[in-house]
């Protein structure tokens, strides 16, 4: 049993928003009730179409992308797609994502009324949006002002997610802690560019995207050592997590659990695998 700032869970191994969906699609093919948690795709305040196309694209050793947060909006989750979780034995943690804190205060309250709904990670970091997002990711006080809003609004267990795009990553979890985070993911995607030589051209439509995958996983476990330092808040370790081995060396880093994100795309079945093979290195049966 893994406990994140009160967040019961059978196991460390959570799946990372943005690559998981809310969990229907991959329910047809994983149990989903196995896991540690689900942290849904990122939920704003209104229906939010994203980035134009092109918006993925493979990089040696990972992908960039630049979704733009692309989703139906707050009144859909909870008509929709949180009465589907609500059938399965996991906690759900909601990533909120917003431009203004206003819109931050107003989907955490309303989430705060769902008895599904264990947890909210605020989303503070995605790099490919024009508005919020980093925005408030790579200024303390900013963060610091939005943690603060959101925790006067609701119960709920928040988890601040930070943005590896800054120049001391403990000054940004420090000033999350201090307005009330109860615990830190970290990391979310590296800023990043890919060009085509044949068109000479972007390879994304936003020019520059988010960089997830094995690629960033040195600077993810760097980081959240760093961090495990000066704070005390449960961290959970993202970026890049293939194996048990790689979910194992987070933990030695300092984190309590990890996400699983782009692996999700490579091998539906990562997560599953990840926590038989956790249990077998806490076992000393490792190969």
């Amino acid at each position: 049993m893994v406990d994140i700032a009160g967040i019961k869970m059978k196991n460390p191994v959570m799946v990372a928003s943005g690559t998981f969906g809310y969990g229907e699609e991959y329910s047809e093919l994983i149990d989903l009730n196995k896991l540690g948690a689900i942290v849904t795709k990122s939920i704003t305040l209104n229906p939010h179409p994203g980035n134009p196309p092109p918006r993925i694209c493979e990089t040696p050793a990972g992908m960039l992308n630049s979704i733009g947060l692309q989703n139906d909006g707050l009144k859909i989750f909870i008509e929709k797609q949180l009465p589907f979780l609500s059938k399965f034995d996991v906690p759900v943690i909601v990533n909120v994502a917003g431009e203004t804190i206003d819109e931050y205060v107003e989907i955490s309250r309303a989430l705060s009324r769902e008895p599904k709904v264990r947890g909210i990670e605020l989303n503070i970091s995605c790099p490919n949006v024009k508005k919020g997002g980093m925005t408030f990711g790579i200024d303390p006080k900013a963060i610091k002002e939005l943690i603060e809003e959101v925790r006067a609004a609701t119960k709920l267990p928040l988890i601040a997610k930070l943005s590896p795009n800054v120049t001391d990553i403990t000054v940004i979890a420090k000033a999350a802690v201090s307005a009330g985070a109860d615990a830190l993911s970290l990391i979310n995607t590296v800023l990043g560019m890919a060009i085509d030589i044949k068109t000479k051209k972007p390879k994304l439509a936003t020019v520059t995207g988010g960089l997830s995958g094995p690629a960033i996983k040195p600077i993810a476990i760097r980081m959240v050592w760093q961090v495990a330092q000066v704070v005390k808040v449960p961290l959970i370790g993202i970026g890049g997590i293939m194996t048990a081995e790689d979910a194992y060396e987070f933990l030695l880093a300092g984190a309590s659990a990890v996400q699983i994100g782009t692996a999700n795309f490579v091998d539906v079945y990562t997560p599953l695998k990840i926590i038989e093979g956790l249990k077998a290195l806490a076992a000393g049966k490792q190969k």
